[in-house]
This record gives structure tokens, C-alpha cells and sequence, in this order.
């Protein structure tokens, strides 16, 4: 029997995956990377003994300080629109399900994401709940060694598999936010952290049109209370450089030209320009045509057939042939 570590949270993805995999013949154990509370923790064991599957815990707070807090605190200070779940697959969640399947003799590590893994290749979920974009930035080693067994169920689906298979968290509301951020208060989690920037001036075609409370406060794309000259207005661009934040109305927003530096191929890199399709937020409907440019510094240089809307730096663009994720890397300003 093969033997596969789930990466167990306890809640309705993680538990519905253990009794797929189960059923599918697998030896199953449930792995829970505990960032929390003991609350969580003693949740998910339960979980996990209610489904039959043995359970462990690696405490991994300090690693999530190190390689996500960290990196995500930097990036919003430097004006970016981090993700910090995209940071957090290939250098903790991953990594330590393989670091664990290998000190146990296991073959496979799983998740509960919504997304495909088929023949050392990542393809898209179901439409309705697709989170291939999420997964863009893991290994190819840690790829070759992935099950997905959600991939093709719509979440609906796996809520009424929870409640098939009689699992106590069949209705257990889904968890939405940052783990380390739960009560999504982004500047009071900074300022518990760090200093914060200082008000700066913001600029409206070159011309100074008030001031900003601090480019922590703002992204790419947000729209700025009140008009300027009879028309709402939005944040196009920030500037940590000169503190400065620049607005555009809503049609500036839109881009056909994006930059990602650091890409991540999840295929043999091409040689040339390639056709595909991007991604350049985790949406399920802007994915327009484009043609993609590896460069010798490992970015990569993305032309749109459409223009898709606010770019921002710090985010992922992801590169798609039909429904392969063939890689992504973090957008940067041009």
C-alpha cells in the first residue's frame, strides 16, 4: 500500500482529501503545521481520529516567521501587493510535508487545494473554485510528488461529501484570511511590527493632488474616496522611493505589457517566446491570450492580446497553456 502525508488543517478540504485518499487505497497520515493556537491544533487531532488516519504536528511558527511574515512585511513596506499563501507553499507548507514523507518512507505528499497534479504537470481545478494560481511557485520536485484529490470537485461537492462520510466538520465555515493576519487588519498587524511610513503627497498626472496617509495603506488598484474633476479616481502606482502614490482613472489602469521577475517554470524553460495565457490575480475570469519572453536575469516578459486590469507589483503572474500551469513569478514595475 502506498503511503502519502496529507497536509491536515482539520478542516472540510483536508478531512474530505483523507477519506478520498482512503478510499483510493492509500496509507494515509495526517501532517498539521501547527502556526496557531492549541485550540486549532486539538481540533484537527480530533478530526483526524474521527476519519481513522494516524496524526502528527511540526511546529512550524518560527519558519513562517522567517520565510513568509518576514518577506510579506518587507514587500507591503516597499509599496507591493504580496501574496503570502503563494510564499508559503514551496518554502514551509511543502517543504516540510516531503521533508516529513521522506524521514517516514512515505511516496506521495497531498493537499486539499483545488487544483490538478497529473503527471508531474499542474493543471487547473474546477472553474468554480480553482486555486492552481496558489500552487504556481512550488518545485517540480515537490510537484512529481503531489496529489491532489480535490481538483476536480466543486466545493460544493466536497461539502456534501463531508456530509456523506459523517465528518464532524461538514460544516465547519471555511477559513478565508491570512493565518497569521486573522482578523484581516493588515496595518495594526504592521504597526504591532515595525514603524510605519509616513504620509506622503499623491499625484494625479504628474500634478500633486493631496496626500496619502502612508503607502502601507493602499494597492494597486484600489479606488480612492471622492472624484477629481467630476470622476472617481484609483491608485495606479506607489512610489516607496519618494513616498509618493500616483492615481489614474479607470481606463489608465489597464495594461498589456507585464513584467515578472524570478519565474518559477513548472516546464523545461522555452527557449523562445511561447504562446499562452496569464493570470495576474487570483481571479477566475481575466485570463486573456499573451505571448511570454524568458530572459537570460530568469524574469520574464509578458505581452497581452487584451489589457488586463492593475498589474500589481508584488503579485504573481502565472502563465497558462490551456488548462497547464507552466509557471509564474512576481510582477514588478515598468
Amino acid at each position: 500500500m502506498k503511503k502519502v502525508i496529507l497536509g491536515f488543517s482539520g478542516g472540510v478540504d483536508s478531512a474530505v482529501s483523507a477519506v478520498l485518499l482512503k478510499k483510493a487505497g492509500y496509507e494515509v497520515t495526517g501532517l498539521y503545521l501547527d502556526n496557531t493556537d492549541s485550540a486549532a491544533l486539538s481540533c484537527a487531532e480530533s478530526t483526524a481520529a474521527s476519519i481513522g488516519i494516524p496524526f502528527d504536528a511540526v511546529d512550524v511558527k518560527a519558519e513562517l516567521e522567517e520565510k513568509v511574515c518576514l518577506p510579506f512585511q518587507r514587500a507591503y513596506l516597499q509599496g507591493e501587493t504580496p501574496n503570502p499563501c503563494i510564499i508559503c507553499n514551496p518554502a514551509l507548507k511543502f517543504r516540510n510535508l516531503l521533508a516529513y514523507a521522506d524521514k517516514t518512507g512515505a511516496d506521495y505528499i497531498a493537499t486539499g487545494h483545488y487544483a490538478r497534479a497529473e503527471g508531474g504537470s499542474l493543471f487547473k481545478g474546477h472553474p468554480e473554485n480553482d486555486q492552481s494560481y496558489m500552487l504556481c511557485r512550488i518545485t517540480r520536485n515537490q510537484l512529481s510528488r503531489l496529489l491532489l484529490p480535490l481538483g476536480r470537485y466543486a466545493k460544493r461537492e466536497v461539502r456534501a461529501m463531508a456530509e456523506e462520510f459523517n465528518l464532524p466538520v461538514a460544516h465547519k465555515p471555511d477559513s478565508m484570511e491570512i493565518c497569521f493576519i486573522p482578523d484581516k487588519d493588515y496595518i495594526g498587524w504592521l504597526s504591532s511590527r515595525t514603524s510605519l511610513p509616513a504620509p506622503g503627497k499623491l499625484l494625479f498626472h504628474g500634478t500633486e493632488a493631496g496626500t496619502h496617509k502612508g503607502i502601507h495603506c493602499y494597492t494597486v488598484g484600489q479606488r480612492l474616496p471622492g472624484l477629481m474633476d467630476g470622476r472617481k479616481v484609483y491608485i495606479s502606482r506607489i512610489n516607496p522611493s519618494d513616498n509618493t502614490i500616483e492615481l489614474a482613472l479607470w481606463e489608465e489602469l489597464f495594461q498589456t505589457e507585464v513584467h515578472a521577475r524570478d519565474f518559477n517554470w513548472l516546464c523545461d524553460t522555452p527557449d523562445g517566446e511561447i504562446s499562452a495565457t496569464v493570470r495576474v490575480r487570483h481571479t477566475k475570469w481575466e485570463n486573456p491570450p499573451c505571448t511570454a519572453l524568458p530572459c537570460s536575469d530568469g524574469s520574464v516578459l509578458i505581452a497581452c492580446t487584451e489589457p488586463v486590469r492593475a498589474p500589481a507589483a508584488g503579485q504573481s503572474a502565472v502563465l497558462y497553456s490551456g488548462d497547464r500551469v507552466l509557471g509564474g513569478g512576481f510582477i514588478v514595475h515598468t
